[in-house]
């Protein structure tokens, strides 16, 4: 932020978000100022992102999507958006891709109701096509909020857009795989999103290397 748009916030009264960096060293997205998703407790931003109005995406959903699951896990799982169901019943991944990923955790060890599930989105892209940057940008805080507010062990990133969004990377996933990411001090893997697992099985396998990893950095206990 340059320095004459912070004076004149400063003489609003209001206090500008700066979101937490990611591995890059440039700030994930700027929110803004009068969101301060940074200071919200669990309550507050739940009700922010419910009323949020910040992106078009408000026009036409159903209803926001928030975040499930445990919010002291030790693993986090993130996905890029929710799809019609997700739109629908308000929790993300509950439709077929949902059931896969059921699967995947609880062949790591983990029932649903053990892990922290959220999307960078919290509202559904019309007819499930690629989030825009502005949408991503606007609604990226929330997600980094989360994080902060259920400070897992490790961060499972599912998917190609999630992945360069939270990690700002333009790499493709094949390229992220197999290794271990930062987000600040917080460890991230990354692996196939369950709808693209559901259309080429044969990949499959490679996604349970993924999950070995990350379990691998949650016995650790600090993915060194």
């Amino acid at each position: 932020m340059d320095a004459r748009r912070s004076s004149a916030l400063e003489a609003l009264g209001v206090t500008a978000y700066v979101p937490r960096r990611g591995p890059a060293g440039a700030a994930a997205a700027q929110a803004p100022a009068t969101a301060a998703p940074a200071l919200m407790d669990w309550t507050a931003l739940a009700a922010t992102v419910r009323e949020c109005t910040l992106c078009g995406l408000c026009a036409t959903r159903t209803q926001t999507v928030f975040g499930t699951g445990d919010v002291g896990a030790r693993l986090m799982v993130i996905g890029e958006a929710p799809g019609a169901d997700e739109d629908r019943q308000g929790e993300p991944f509950v439709g077929r891709a949902g059931q896969l990923l059921n699967s995947m955790l609880k062949a790591a060890g983990f029932s649903r109701e053990q892990v922290y599930i959220a999307n960078v989105l919290k509202c559904r892209p019309p007819n499930n096509r690629d989030p825009a940057t502005e949408e991503t940008d606007r609604c990226l805080p929330y997600l980094l909020r989360q994080i902060e507010l259920v400070n897992p062990t490790v961060i499972l990133c599912v998917g190609r857009i999630a992945a360069q969004r939270l990690l700002e990377r333009d790499d493709p996933l094949v390229r992220m795989r197999g290794r271990i990411h930062r987000l600040g001090d917080t460890p991230v893997v990354v692996t196939y999103h369950p709808a693209y697992l559901l259309r080429s099985p044969t990949e499959k396998r490679k996604s349970w290397e993924d999950l070995k990893l990350a379990m691998g950095v949650l016995a650790s206990g600090d993915g060194a």
